[in-house]
């Protein structure tokens, strides 16, 4: 323990010598030898280092040792070292032996993987254990505990130092030689109990955002962890199986391996909600990652602000995928209906290009489907090139010059204006869902009438189309004139933020991040997958989600189909089934729900089988839940009380009275939260008061999935408090 203790210290001084050091690059910086632009580019490098090491939180500097066999045969080039393992790397000099390897490095994967079964050349695997601290560091080590993976000639082998491999963990000796069995293997798990150290780090209670795993995590889940960068993923994940904190640590393992094509297009992550991302804000400056976009899709399509609601038959309709066909003939119609020939003054001649060729020219463009904006400047590079070529069999070569000037021809941009004129996507969406004649244009064939009868009484109040704007006769061009006038002074929806996005990238292709991951994908329409796409186009993706938790109208009902609209059909699917986060009781409670949801996706297990289930019918739902509140605050931890919507104003006057002022859920560092069933995915508490079961599954027509998120959310203990039938069976 010493000896730790001192490594540690010497691992701290370290680490601030490279903060400052880092400080002392940008000043040096300065005074560089090189030129103006690449002064400027290195010391905003060095500006942007300095700043992310500064910000690093205080925390445990290594969670883990290795130390390898002595034989090169089994242990390659790392045979007889030892290596301490953190969330970065630590050194005192750059060309110095690393005091810390940071968990992404190569020959970090060993402590995740190796096993008596497969020791990948480790002798011993040492895990450390850690307390809150003073004096100006926050982290104290209070025990280690030694995992003999692999046994060497000599019985009894001294750690470097002289320090046996013994440790004290909850009063318990870990000695050397001692071997941890290894459980089942199952479904997307590993199968190995959690102990010691490691189920006490799972286990520990939280409050506040959620934590990384880079201490915790498990063999399957390293697998996905260390992924290429070229392979997008899709991973299908039960309740407590991590898959939140796998998308999280495989953005950071990314961005570690590929910094320069990761960094060249950006790394995305795309949550369901502003409270989730606070929720995982911590993650990723926690390894040491700092500037990754944290977004969600309603961010990521704001042209304008939201100020109009849909009801739920027009949301349903725009957020179809027969939407994108809709507004892709909507836009198109737009394109055509010149009927004369184009004539361009060069000096004192005219060239006339026929019509006959003008046609073919669109026809042609049209038939090669590039982006709108492209195809228009397609159209006009074309008719250049048509007179060219008979300018230059007229005269010779004409110069780049001459090229520019012909392209700029009033009487050439005037007919491009007219068969394929600029539009904005607001005049595009603004038309479709508001000129009863472009919407029938646009869906003969793809929407019933009756579906447009719903989006034309969606735009209702909201710019809704005047009655010239309706007769048989208006063009294309005519009524998209109008609907511009109308985009400026309407109000959008959230729904109608998608359609734009869909027109904009029509119009022309947004940048492609490297890589993006998507969480609670489950409950994404078609069309918001295709907001993803668009950004994806050259990238890959990893999709995160369970079907089973599915609460939206449009929610998936089977990936290939989701995966397929994200433009990734060739993603693999895994399955984590085995779960270390959520105890068995409260699992098995959930999967009686999961039965009636109509998902196919297996069962989840769990290898705690700890944790507290209380399912109790009483009288009076919000007295039990003030008497189930103040137990529940005698534990260390989080406490969540979570109902129905319309239970809310209740429960926070009863428990206000009570004197246990509750906090809403965009506080995440309260010990006691009230928050809505529609607020509660992809958050956790130790203790969860799950308040009228019945309720929250009728509040809605996927109540039933919601109630199955709730029932999820609980990491130590689980109180289910009911007046009425459960909507699960028999207690």
């Amino acid at each position: 323990m010493t000896l730790e203790r001192d490594y540690h210290d010497t691992c701290r001084a370290a680490l601030d010598a490279m903060i400052e050091g880092a400080g002392e690059q940008v000043i040096a910086s300065v005074d560089v030898s090189a030129s103006g632009a690449d002064a400027e580019v290195l010391g905003f490098q060095l500006r942007t280092q300095a700043k992310q090491m500064s910000e690093l939180p205080r925390g445990p500097l290594f969670f883990g040792r290795l130390d390898f066999q002595r034989s090169p045969r089994t242990a390659g080039d790392h045979a007889g070292q030892s290596y301490h393992v953190g969330r970065l790397r630590i050194t005192e000099h750059p060309s110095s032996p690393p005091l810390v390897v940071d968990w992404r490095a190569p020959v970090s994967r060993a402590f995740y993987r190796a096993s008596a079964r497969d020791p990948q050349g480790v002798a011993v695997r040492r895990r450390f254990g850690w307390a809150p601290g003073g004096g100006g560091d926050s982290s104290e080590l209070t025990g280690f505990e030694d995992e003999r993976v692999a046994y060497e000639p000599e019985d009894e082998r001294v750690a470097y130092g002289g320090e046996p491999y013994v440790g004290a963990v909850r009063g318990r000796a870990v000695r050397a030689g001692e071997v941890r069995g290894e459980g089942e293997v199952g479904e997307g798990g590993s199968g190995a109990v959690p102990g010691g150290i490691l189920a006490a780090e799972i286990e520990r209670p939280r409050v506040g955002p959620m934590r990384d795993i880079a201490a915790t995590i498990q063999p399957e889940q390293d697998t996905l962890v260390r992924g290429e960068l070229s392979d997008s993923v899709c991973v299908q994940g039960a309740p407590g199986t991590g898959k939140t904190a796998v998308g999280l640590h495989r953005a950071a393992y990314l961005l570690y391996t590929y910094p320069r094509r990761v960094q060249r297009g950006g790394l995305l992550i795309l949550g369901p909600d502003r409270t989730f991302l606070r929720y995982i804000a911590e993650v990723l400056p926690s390894l040491g990652e700092i500037g990754v976009r944290q977004s969600t899709v309603r961010d990521e399509t704001a042209r304008h602000p939201v100020t109009a609601t849909d009801t739920p038959a027009a949301e349903a309709v725009k957020h179809d995928i027969r939407m994108a066909l809709v507004l892709r003939r909507a836009l198109y119609a737009r394109v055509g209906g010149v009927c004369e020939e184009v004539a361009v003054t060069d000096g004192s001649y005219r060239w006339r290009v026929p019509l006959g060729e003008l046609e073919r020219i669109v026809d042609a463009v049209r038939e090669e489907e590039p982006p709108y904006a492209v195809g228009r400047e397609r159209v006009r590079s074309r008719v250049v090139a048509h007179i060219r070529a008979r300018a230059e069999r007229r005269a010779g070569p004409v110069t780049h010059a001459w090229v520019q000037r012909t392209g700029r021809a009033r009487s050439l941009s005037a007919y491009v204006d007219a068969v394929w004129p600029k539009v904005r996507p607001e005049e595009v969406v603004d038309a479709v869902l508001t000129d009863p004649v472009a919407l029938a244009e646009a869906a003969e064939g793809v929407l019933t009438r009756q579906e447009q009868r719903v989006l034309m009484t969606a735009g209702v109040g909201r710019g809704a189309a005047r009655s010239g704007d309706q007769r048989a006769g208006a063009s294309p061009a005519g009524r998209g004139r109008r609907a511009g006038a109308r985009a400026r002074s309407r109000g959008w929806t959230e729904a109608d933020l998608v359609l734009l996005d869909e027109v904009a990238g029509l119009i022309e292709h947004p940048e492609s991040y490297g890589h993006i991951v998507i969480d609670e994908a489950q409950d994404l329409s078609p069309m918001q997958c295709r907001v993803i796409a668009r950004r994806a186009g050259f990238g890959s993706v990893t999709v995160l989600g369970d079907l089973a938790q599915g609460t939206t109208p449009w929610a998936a009902g089977d990936w290939p189909a989701l995966l397929g609209h994200l433009g990734k059909p060739e993603a693999s699917l895994v399955r984590l089934t085995t779960g270390f986060r959520v105890p068995g009781a409260i699992v098995a409670l959930a999967n009686r729900l999961l039965a009636t949801l109509g998902v196919d996706v297996p069962a989840g297990r769990s290898l705690r089988e700890d944790g507290e289930l209380s399912v109790r019918r009483v009288t009076d739902v919000a007295t039990a839940t003030v008497e189930a509140v103040q137990k529940a605050l005698t534990h260390e931890g989080s406490v969540g009380v979570i109902a129905a919507d319309a239970d809310i104003a209740r429960l926070r006057e009863a428990l206000s009275a009570a004197g246990a002022e509750p906090a809403g859920p965009d506080d995440l560092g309260a010990r006691l939260t009230l928050l809505p069933a529609t607020r509660a995915k992809g958050l956790e508490y130790d203790h969860v008061v799950a308040v009228e079961p019945a309720a929250i599954a009728e509040a809605e027509p996927r109540g039933a999935h919601r109630l199955y998120v709730v029932l999820t959310r609980a990491v130590s203990r689980l109180d289910v408090l009911h007046s009425r039938p459960l909507p699960f069976g028999a207690e």
